[in-house]
């Protein structure tokens, strides 16, 4: 298992958390796995940019993420160097910390539609 440090969120994690990953699961899996309810909008199929959070330690032991996520980090709120979909981003066998962002975009619960 690999441990993962999760940072303050006001409102998902406020005292913060450390929890254990399988490694081979997404950051997203192992944060939903232990009860920190990360927004996943797209049900993990890298189609928005909900589950956005920041690798501070351990960022380089992750895969590069591939264009279509790049593509996507490009429009999250807050986005750094560091930043990650969590639901692409494998947990491997470095630990991690991570920070979830105070603020998300999501266009269907703010009531966009597609046009």
């Amino acid at each position: 298992m690999t441990r993962i440090i999760v940072l303050p969120h006001a409102e998902l994690c406020p005292a913060g958390a450390v929890i254990e990953a399988e490694p081979g699961k997404s950051i997203c899996e192992a944060l939903l796995e232990n009860d920190i309810e990360i927004e996943h909008a797209c049900e993990m199929s890298c189609a928005c940019t909900t589950c956005h959070v920041i690798v501070r330690e351990g960022y380089e032991s992750l895969e590069a993420p591939d264009e279509v996520e790049e593509d996507l980090l490009d429009k999250a709120w807050g986005l750094t160097p560091t930043s990650r979909l969590s639901c692409q981003a494998i947990v491997g066998t470095t630990p991690l910390t991570i920070e979830i962002p105070k603020y998300t975009i999501n266009m269907v619960k703010e009531g966009h539609s597609k046009k």
